[in-house]
């Protein structure tokens, strides 16, 4: 499902997809996360990389607030509640930066840890 916002001389619309990359790039930039548990590092996401994004994060859109949950591969060199509380607060100032949408939840799953 797609986010239109509407703007005096048209329209926006906002793919999912492009918001679960805002995500997943936000969240892969915390100190302590490895990755996307798809695989996914910080640095571009291109149109090939969206069937592992769909992997590791799931967006989903109720009156313009968007709830995020993530599944994240950590580095083991932080705690785990320090390491999701700092991408919670990336995620959220990511998506709100760059879409004007509020964020309502990020769900994290850890599901792994590289050694």
């Amino acid at each position: 499902m797609e986010q239109n916002k509407e703007k005096k001389n048209g329209e926006v619309k906002i793919a999912d997809d492009v918001i679960a990359a805002i995500a997943g790039l936000a969240a892969t930039d915390a100190p302590g996360v490895s990755c996307l548990a798809g695989g996914l590092s910080h640095g571009m996401i291109t149109s090939s990389d969206v069937k592992n994004i769909r992997k590791s994060v799931r967006i989903s859109i109720d009156d313009g607030c968007v709830s995020v949950k993530l599944a994240l591969i950590l580095t083991g060199n932080r705690s785990i509640p320090d390491v999701t509380a700092d991408v919670r607060e990336k995620v959220v100032n990511a998506i709100e930066s760059m879409t004007g949408m509020k964020v309502t939840d990020v769900s994290i799953t850890i599901a792994g840890v590289s050694v």
